[in-house]
């Protein structure tokens, strides 16, 4: 059996990061969670409830923090999720069935709706270049392996992230998932905007 580290990256989530790291904990070897240069106690309460913690020095954004996360994992299978707990912990090990089977490299969970039109956008046009489905999706599972390959340049994952496993030979493979209304204000994503000029040449390469 292959053991599954969790990585999930945090920003000021200290008060619901102890409750999705209880959760996760039943469905996973390990819990990573990269605390984004938090103001408050996230990283304390992610440790006192059994993650390991690893605090960046500044804000680096998601990208750095599960690039983090995969460097340090001692699983042979990551999973990705958010630490406000809009993802269903119980739905790991659907996510990560393909791999342990043998026939994905890469698992996104598929959301029934894409909540941000500038997300869909970036979806839409990675989908020119190949398959990508949910690409924006933060909800997956990959072998640590490949994970530690990917150099993932940009602001987001949006669109690189899937790009880059085709491009690599990956095989990916989507499952539906459910996920959970979090009351909690979602900001304009304007920082998709500059993750369109790291798209662009995904879709002028050739393969």
């Amino acid at each position: 059996m292959l053991a599954i580290t969790a990585v999930i990256p945090a920003y000021n989530e200290a008060s619901r990061i102890g409750d999705t790291i209880k959760y996760v904990n039943s469905y996973v070897d390990e819990v990573i969670v990269v605390d984004d240069a938090s103001k408050d106690s996230t990283a304390e309460e992610a440790s006192r409830n059994g993650a390991r913690v690893f605090k960046q020095a500044s804000n680096k954004g998601y990208v750095e923090a599960i690039k983090l996360g995969f460097e340090k994992a001692r699983g042979d299978i990551v999973v990705t999720l958010d630490a406000d707990g809009e993802f269903l912990a119980r739905e790991i090990p659907k996510l990560v069935k393909p791999i342990l089977e043998g026939y994905a490299d890469m698992v996104q969970g598929r959301r029934d709706h894409i909540p941000r039109p500038s997300e869909r956008l970036l979806t839409w046009l990675a989908q020119k270049k190949a398959n990508v489905g949910d690409s924006g999706t933060g909800f997956r599972a990959l072998r640590t392996e490949l994970a530690r390959t990917l150099e993932l340049r940009g602001i987001c994952i949006c669109g690189v992230l899937s790009l880059e496993v085709i491009a690599k030979g990956g095989k990916i493979v989507e499952v539906p998932i459910s996920t959970q209304k979090i009351e909690k204000p979602r900001r304009i994503a304007w920082f998709h905007i500059k993750q369109f000029f790291y798209l662009v040449p995904w879709l002028l390469r050739k393969y």
